[in-house]
């Protein structure tokens, strides 16, 4: 069984992961493919808007217990070792989460567009012609 501590260090490491993949991503010793999905993968876990509300039911958690981690397995295989160990020490010692307001500007016009087609969808079918 798991202990509730070592869920807590589980979720620190995986916040400080974020937070060094955040850093990377500007990092010019990264291949620019790597640093493409580390802007994806960071600004998608910092947001503070999910792309899958949290109140649907099983959905709304499934991309923060499988696709945020699976994510940011991903980048960290992918960026050099020297590099990810300097910016996790950087994380490690700034220790506060940066909140990505571009990647939530994002998600909300996602979240406007899908809205808007669905009337625009609905409409077309209560209304008549």
């Amino acid at each position: 069984m798991v202990k509730v501590s070592e869920l807590k260090q589980w979720a620190r490491a995986l916040k400080r992961d974020v937070h060094a993949v955040a850093l990377a991503a500007r990092d010019p010793r990264v291949p620019w493919y790597v640093r493409a999905l580390a802007i994806a993968v960071a600004g998608y876990a910092l947001s503070p808007i999910d792309l899958i509300p949290d109140f649907i039911p099983v959905l709304g958690y499934l991309d923060d217990l499988i696709l945020v981690p699976l994510g940011l397995w991903a980048v960290l295989r992918l960026i050099p070792a020297e590099v990810l160990a300097e910016h996790r020490a950087v994380a490690e010692a700034r220790a506060a989460r940066p909140v990505s307001r571009l990647a939530a500007v994002v998600i909300v016009t996602i979240w406007i567009v899908v809205a808007a087609a669905v009337i625009w969808l609905v409409s077309g079918w209560w209304l008549p012609e």
